[in-house]
């Protein structure tokens, strides 16, 4: 089994904008693609993980959410990097459109998101990690039992500075962006192959 890189998409992957609610509005952060290959070419699973709720707001249709991931797939592809799979939660419980009115286990920081991606790929949860911006992905962390890194990317400084000090759950490192984060992983990665073979 490998070890997966759970990835929220906004403001850690494409720049922080609030809703992308066009195309035109998903910028690949700098150093992104660098990370994913990063991750790709030592053996782990990239898996997105993100909550949509613009969807059940009816600010969008969930079509964009696809069109805007498979932007982000060729974007990457550019440079060689690859997602192995993109989870997204469209769901809110207090949707303006019905069919997605709910309170639902796939919306983070409920593990919905990470148990489809378990259930589909062959994944070493002891040595997997949770990268995001926001606190609730440290949340989402906690709740799947993984280390949640927080990025200063997106929404990271505010949060790091005005919620996380206030808050018992707490992220296990900060990176300035993705690509600290995955290297981050990756020495975390090298002291445990050491460590295994004493």
């Amino acid at each position: 089994m490998r070890p997966a890189a759970f990835i929220d998409r906004d403001g850690t992957i494409n720049e922080q904008r609030g809703y992308i609610n066009h195309i035109s509005r998903f910028i690949l952060l700098p150093g992104v693609a660098k990370a994913i290959s990063l991750l790709n070419r030592n053996n782990h699973i990239v898996v997105v993980t993100s909550n949509q709720s613009g969807v059940a707001r009816d600010y969008f249709p969930i079509e964009l959410v696809e069109e805007t991931n498979n932007l982000m797939k060729r974007e990457l592809a550019r440079d060689n990097a690859y997602v192995d799979g993109i989870y997204f939660c469209p769901h809110h419980p207090h949707a303006v459109l019905p069919e997605y009115r709910m309170k639902c286990s796939c919306r983070k920081p409920g593990t919905g998101l990470i148990e489809r991606a378990r259930s589909e790929f062959g994944i070493d949860m002891a040595r997997s990690y949770v990268i995001g911006d926001r606190w609730l992905d440290i949340e989402f962390a906690h709740n799947a039992e993984l280390p949640g890194i927080l990025v200063l990317t997106g929404y990271g400084k505010g949060d790091l500075e005005y919620i996380v000090p206030h808050k018992p759950i707490k992220p296990a490192f900060v990176a300035e962006d993705l690509l600290g984060a995955v290297k981050w992983i990756l020495r975390q990665g090298s002291a445990f192959s050491i460590s295994s073979r004493h």
